[in-house]
């Protein structure tokens, strides 16, 4: 039998138009919102149980929450009290602008409550929202520094980001969220001085992908720092940098490596 006679595998559907040039597929279209709310619930377990894994918790502190796709007003986000690396799809809670648990047992953070509700409210294209308080992202605003184009990754956020002075405390008011969200704006991350990070994009892989890159770089920085005095990229090498490193479905396909890394080794977490 000639190689041309054997049965091939099937070829998944890539984007023919991506300006990065590499094969990434395209993006999972739904008909029923029941199979996309499904979809959304897993892949934000997911992520939790990887910001458990890379010990983003900090206690109670910490919620990534996305958009229900048929009830634009209400969001899923993790329950409180429930640990990162314990959490379930069964475990998530839909809450709606009131602050009301619409679906769920557990009650809702606050905190997650205030800020992801005026984010979803405020940025209709920010489906999803990403917060925790990492080391690094703690130092980095201690020291009122935003991340500088120092490399490929970094430039990700090259004008696409916005520092958070007016700590209050626990933001568990609605004036600090609104406060919050207005200056976040249109960018896909706000540094929260003395607080933590918040990431967001058009769909919760995007929004977590740029939350463990922006970590990450922020780690890069404060070393780089420590170390001497780091060259930043030139604005055009940033700008050259951002289109590619930067792109919106390159952020969304690289969530797709973690939550193949995490559903092998947890598989625990899609239980419903």
């Amino acid at each position: 039998m000639s190689a041309s006679t054997l049965a091939q595998p099937e070829r998944p559907a890539y984007l023919a138009d991506t300006h990065t040039g590499l094969p990434m597929p395209s993006r999972p279209v739904f008909d029923d919102p029941a199979d996309e709310r499904r979809h959304r619930k897993q892949r934000l377990a997911a992520a939790l149980r990887l910001f458990g894994k890379y010990e983003f918790d900090e206690g109670i502190s910490g919620h990534i929450s996305v958009r229900d796709p048929e009830h634009p007003d209400r969001f899923w986000v993790n329950p409180f009290g429930v640990s990162f690396n314990r959490v379930k799809v069964r475990d998530l809670i839909c809450v709606d602008h009131t602050g009301t648990v619409v679906d769920g047992r557990f009650p809702v953070n606050p905190s997650a409550f205030v800020i992801h509700s005026a984010i979803h409210r405020r940025t209709p294209r920010a489906d999803a929202a990403a917060h925790a308080h990492t080391p690094h992202v703690r130092a980095l605003g201690s020291l009122h520094r935003l991340l500088e184009p120092l490399d490929q990754e970094s430039a990700a956020f090259y004008q696409d980001q916005v520092l958070y002075t007016d700590y209050r405390g626990p933001s568990i008011s609605a004036e600090q969220g609104e406060d919050i969200a207005e200056k976040l704006g249109e960018r896909r991350a706000i540094l929260l001085a003395h607080h933590g990070l918040i990431t967001v994009g058009a769909t919760i892989e995007e929004a977590v992908h740029w939350f463990f890159s922006y970590d990450g770089c922020a780690h890069t920085q404060l070393l780089a720092m420590a170390a001497g005095r780091p060259r930043a990229l030139r604005p055009a090498q940033a700008r050259a940098a951002k289109d590619g490193f930067g792109d919106e479905q390159l952020g969304w396909f690289s969530f797709q490596l973690r939550y193949q890394e995490i559903t092998e080794e947890q598989p625990d977490l899609l239980e419903e």
